[in-house]
């Protein structure tokens, strides 16, 4: 018999969820928007620090919103991170825009911000510089905000930040200490099922911008214009939160706090048991930042380069755990073949390193100490016999 598997980011129900979602079910605002939807938005918008907020059905939707909103079409240039998720640039692709990645850096993973300034650099000199510059707060970790965003301002092209993996994280700017969402132009959440709180699905736009919001608003609900019949002078798109799902997120929010105390326990442990393995690095926290921990990731380096990430997770899969590879950087996708990328430093390819030695580890919130410790021995064991991942 198998043991109990554990999953790499689980969804963790506090139980006061099913209250939120009882109350819609008992006041009939079953369809999109409701009572949940509105006091959703604000609750995320005042946990964040941020003038508006739009709840959405999921992050990528906010990505695609934040785009029209800037005006990113065809033949426009945007500059992204490398090392993330699709999600981060396909609404944009899709749109027929140019895209251009930028490598991390390697005190914190995201972007460069040595990287990023030679690349605008080059842009401005050729007359064309980007409509957009995508920010990914990757893993939980923030990006370099102090540096990234004046950089962005002295070429006055705005800034999308991707917090889908940031909730709760935060980022000392201009001396003081700011949530992740509240960087940009505008910022994109996410609340997939593995996210620090869920909706199942779903996502938020943000903005200090409210008119831009409001615009958002009009969009996201087929763009209907106010008229006693169905008229469109332009043509949107169905993506609105339902009140159900609201009220989920409403329950999960009330607990965000717990779960980053949760997930950076995790990390912290796994710290503890494994720091001792020469070789084995974890993903830096700068002293400028605070991550929520969303996922524990770390390197197998030096010492343990003969050993590949893939041999450590397909041993913790023999043994029923999920775990999962670090993001292959974009400007490796097959799909970008060709697109311009910006490294770190000429001949130093940061991301793609990450990606050649990197794994994330079971992070859930609800992870107990006695499943932890089988996560850790599945590690030792693959260090200390690499042959064991091909028995």
């Amino acid at each position: 018999m198998p043991e109990e598997r554990i999953y790499l980011s689980a969804p963790h129900m506090s139980g006061d969820e099913i209250k939120m979602i009882n109350e819609a079910f008992a006041t009939n605002w079953i369809a999109p928007l409701g009572p949940h939807v509105e006091a959703f938005e604000r609750e995320m918008a005042e946990k964040i620090g941020a003038r508006a907020a739009l709840a959405l059905s999921s992050g990528t939707a906010a990505l695609h919103l934040a785009g029209e909103l800037l005006g990113i079409g065809r033949g426009d240039l945007v500059l992204c991170s490398s090392f993330t998720f699709a999600a981060s640039i396909g609404p944009y692709f899709h749109k027929g825009a140019e895209i251009a990645f930028i490598d991390s850096e390697p005190g914190s993973w995201n972007m460069s911000p040595q990287a990023l300034e030679r690349a605008l650099e080059h842009y401005a000199a050729k007359g064309r510089l980007p409509k957009a510059v995508v920010l990914v707060d990757l893993y939980g970790q923030t990006c370099n905000m102090e540096k990234l965003l004046p950089v962005c301002e002295r070429y006055n092209v705005p800034v999308i930040e991707d917090a889908a993996d940031a909730l709760g994280s935060e980022c000392l700017y201009r001396g003081e200490w700011r949530r992740n969402g509240a960087f940009g132009a505008f910022a994109a959440l996410s609340f997939n099922g593995n996210k620090i709180i869920t909706t199942s699905g779903g996502g938020m736009l943000l903005s200090d911008d409210a008119e831009a919001i409001a615009r958002a608003r009009f969009l996201s609900t087929q763009a209907r214009d106010p008229a006693p019949w169905y008229q469109h002078s332009t043509l949107g798109w169905n993506y609105r939160m339902s009140n159900v799902l609201a009220g989920l997120g409403r329950g999960q929010l009330l607990h965000l706090d717990e779960r980053i105390k949760a997930r950076r326990r995790v990390f912290d442990r796994y710290v503890e048991a494994l720091g001792d393995v020469e070789g084995m690095k974890f993903m830096p926290e700068p002293d400028w930042s605070r991550s929520n921990r969303w996922l524990t990731t770390a390197l197998l380096t030096g010492a343990l380069e003969k050993i590949s990430p893939l041999a450590v997770l397909d041993h913790m899969a023999s043994l029923n755990i999920e775990g999962r590879p670090l993001w292959k950087p974009m400007h490796l996708q097959p799909v970008f073949k060709g697109a311009d990328y910006w490294p770190h430093e000429p001949g130093q390819d940061v991301c793609a390193g990450l990606f050649d030695r990197g794994l994330c580890l079971p992070s859930s919130s609800f992870l107990t100490e006695e499943q932890q410790d089988r996560v850790i021995a599945a590690v030792r064991a693959v260090i200390a016999a690499p042959e064991i991942a091909a028995v």
